[in-house]
């Protein structure tokens, strides 16, 4: 009899105790994009970075992935980006922002960084207060380079804090593919933009020090 007294008791205890709080806002969040065709979440760049960046700080680091079909849709993950930066920044004060992206996700980042306005579907531009919340961006494999340039070029608000990275020969942000030959020169430097060419080469650890160093 004492015992079934005891879970009952027990259990009444737990009904009227208060709500377990969520997780408290961490120091640093990561937003990052992956990039075209890969799974949810941060991609394989996206995670090695975020691997360094915690390497490299003792600031708590939490991270979240833009939510987006990483196929062609540069828009929705923009949206949905600038979406996760005004609703950390509101709910979160002290927590500063970093942003990143891979490939297709870097150009998702140069939306949300570039346009001031809503334009061709992009319907949540980032405040421009949000600058002084977002420390640094971190971009790797960005498409949009060779035809807009970099985000320096783009956005002067956030090209110091800005690091835009690309292999020697990655033919998507290079531009450096021969004109005789543009699509056989293409295939043949593909393996200069997957991902491994940006984790082993040092380039996201390069980029991990940078942002590092901003927080």
């Amino acid at each position: 009899m004492s015992s079934v007294v005891s879970v009952i008791s027990a259990a009444g205890a737990l009904l009227l105790a208060p709500p377990v709080q969520g997780a408290p806002c961490p120091e640093v969040e990561v937003v990052f994009a992956r990039g075209r065709t890969e799974p949810p979440g941060a991609g394989q760049v996206g995670n090695a970075f975020i691997d360094a960046l915690r390497s490299k700080t003792d600031k708590s680091i939490g991270t979240y992935a833009v939510n987006y079909p990483a196929d062609i849709e540069v828009i929705e993950g923009a949206n949905d980006m600038s979406k996760r930066i005004q609703y950390t920044a509101a709910n979160c004060p002290d927590t500063t922002l970093v942003l990143g992206g891979y490939s297709l996700g870097a150009a998702v980042a140069d939306i949300v960084l570039g346009a001031p306005t809503k334009m061709f579907g992009y319907n949540n531009p980032l405040p421009p207060a949000m600058s002084d919340r977002i420390a640094a961006v971190a971009l790797f494999g960005n498409g949009t380079i060779p035809f807009f340039g970099p985000i320096s070029e783009i956005s002067p608000t956030y090209g110091g804090k800005t690091i835009d990275l690309c292999t020697a020969t990655d033919p998507i942000c290079s531009g450096n593919l021969n004109p005789d030959d543009i699509i056989g020169d293409f295939v043949g430097k593909w393996s200069a933009h997957q991902q491994p060419a940006y984790i082993d080469s040092g380039l996201v650890d390069e980029a991990a020090a940078f942002v590092a160093a901003r927080l």
